[in-house]
């Protein structure tokens, strides 16, 4: 069953999902990075190419030849068959319509009320279904 966490309070929702990747790729994992539309799917490319000097995170978006190979890849909502069901950063703001193929799925929940909302509807949906759930509040200790 995919244990899914929430981080919330997350005041750059991309530079957060950039240091999650890097921490994720360190212990060598794949990872799917699920943004809203195609806006946030361009930053997100954008920010993983210049967020940090020192690491390198080779990533394509799903639609690209190489997806399958890639350890990292950046989807929007009209992605289909994505490559890789290990963890699913979901920066989109629904609940993924394949999210129980991933063996973890971390929810990132930003600080505006409409955000903070949708992050509370989507961890009652999966709470209702019996899902294993964990709540990551940045800023506390």
């Amino acid at each position: 069953m995919t244990r899914i966490d929430f981080h919330s309070n997350i005041q750059d929702k991309i530079m957060y999902a950039c240091r999650l990747t890097r921490k994720a790729r360190g212990a060598d994992h794949r990872i799917v990075l699920l943004a809203s539309d195609r806006a946030q799917r361009d930053a997100l490319d954008q920010a993983l190419w210049t967020f940090s000097e020192l690491d390198f995170l080779p990533h394509v978006t799903a639609d690209d030849p190489l997806a399958p190979r890639s350890p990292i890849v950046i989807a929007d909502l009209q992605a289909t068959d994505l490559p890789h069901h290990q963890i699913l950063l979901n920066l989109s703001g629904t609940t993924p319509a394949d999210f129980a193929r991933f063996e973890r799925m971390i929810e990132i929940i930003g600080c505006d009320d409409a955000d903070k909302s949708g992050g509370r509807e989507r961890w009652t949906f999966y709470k209702k279904r019996g899902y294993p759930l964990a709540h990551f509040v940045a800023g506390d200790s």
